[in-house]
């Protein structure tokens, strides 16, 4: 609870969750935007291939590192004013790097980055605190699946706009989210509470040392998961395409398609675990998760040629595993201070590994010359999220029996 907002008015309900829907649009869109407008962007700026790929990869590095500072933030200045906080940074962060200069377009990507790392930990913890353990994972679904949304929103119109306005309106145009967000949020929490900090205080804890032990082991087996989770996603993402056109043949816009049809479906995955979680249970959940996302490498492996339903399979395995570790979160947590305390390591560390995905992936692939061996790589990082998920779901399910 704040400490200052024990008597405060609840924002309707509806008005909330959509606000949170977009907010999520703003939070992948604009780094996912680079890659269609890879051609313009190197030819006017004169940016190398490592210089692109930083475009991509710093926004996930700050996802790693920030992940602290994103925690702090939400606890000074509350879960509010952190989302006004993310909503103005993508703002700002779209704005300057559709200007000149490569230095420009890289101070404009970190400020993306540390916006939506702050978000990262932010509307997790709105969503603990102002909806019911009944419906945070009807919530954190919706969220989920926004984040998709953005990305494959993006990814299709980038070009098109950057084809008909430029590379520079279309890196912009992503900026009118955080627009219409921030209207939204105004809305639905109040001007004041949106810029007026009201810190986030502790509650006492009376953990024993065993609980405390259980705790750390928590926290350990979910940092696992959510790794596996974001190296699996991270690679395939960044590597499907290539893949496709080696292996299959297939043209540039038919490879893109495969990609596209893997962030589409995370929404089913998004809206569908909760419910799945609800009537089987989280084992049956994240089993069903880890058979899925196994159908990505081991289907790719066995009959390449079935693409798009190991593209569908996958898809819908990623945007369920973050919904079920992100909602797992809010529910082992014992209070706010402590849900961002612990989201933030499991994101930061998390996100580290799939931070170094995509290298790890293609380097692979040169050194070794197929996708064999890169595409086992993946399985092992899907078994961590299903070993990785399920001890940090059990462990915490006996800690509360």
């Amino acid at each position: 609870m704040s400490a200052t907002n024990t008597h405060r008015p609840k924002a309707a309900a509806w008005l909330l969750l959509v606000s949170i829907g977009l907010i999520a649009l703003t939070m992948r869109g604009p780094f996912v935007a680079v890659a269609p407008l890879a051609r313009p962007l190197s030819a006017d700026l004169d940016l190398s291939p490592g210089a692109l790929g930083l475009l991509t990869g710093i926004p996930v590095l700050c996802f790693a590192l920030a992940s602290p500072l994103a925690s702090l933030s939400a606890r000074r200045f509350g879960a509010e004013v952190a989302a006004t906080l993310t909503l103005a940074g993508v703002l700002a962060g779209v704005v300057v790097r559709s200007l000149d200069g490569t230095a420009v377009v890289m101070i404009g990507t970190v400020l993306i980055g540390v916006a939506i790392t702050i978000g990262n930990i932010a509307v997790p913890l709105l969503i603990r605190r102002d909806f019911t353990p009944a419906r945070q994972g009807m919530a954190m679904g919706v969220y989920t699946a926004s984040l998709n949304v953005g990305s494959f929103i993006t990814s299709v119109a980038s070009a098109p706009l950057a084809d008909a306005l430029g590379w520079r309106f279309a890196l912009a145009s992503s900026s009118l989210f955080a627009v219409v967000a921030l209207a939204f949020w105004a809305a639905a929490v109040g001007v004041r509470r949106a810029v007026v900090p009201e810190p986030v205080a502790p509650e006492q804890s009376t953990v024993h040392d065993g609980g405390r032990r259980r705790g750390v082991t928590v926290i350990v087996a979910l940092v696992v998961g959510f790794g596996g989770q974001a190296f699996s996603y991270y690679g395939v993402t960044a590597w499907l395409p290539s893949l496709l056109t080696d292996e299959l043949g297939l043209s540039s816009t038919a490879a893109g398609a495969g990609a596209s049809l893997f962030q589409i479906l995370a929404i089913i995955g998004a809206l569908g675990t909760p419910l799945l979680s609800r009537r089987y249970g989280t084992t049956t959940a994240v089993v069903t998760l880890g058979v899925l996302w196994l159908a990505v490498p081991l289907g790719l492996l066995a009959a390449p040629g079935l693409w798009p339903l190991w593209s569908s399979f996958g898809g819908a395995a990623q945007g369920g595993g973050i919904t079920l570790i992100f909602t797992a979160i809010l529910a082992i947590a014992r209070d706010q201070a402590a849900a961002g305390r612990m989201s933030a390591i499991v994101q930061g560390v998390g996100y580290a590994f799939g931070a170094i995905a995509p290298t790890l992936v293609g380097s692979v692939r040169a050194a070794v010359g197929s996708w064999t061996v890169p595409l086992l790589v993946v399985v092992g990082s899907v078994l961590c999220f299903i070993v990785g998920t399920l001890v940090g779901l059990r462990t915490a399910a006996h800690h509360r029996a």
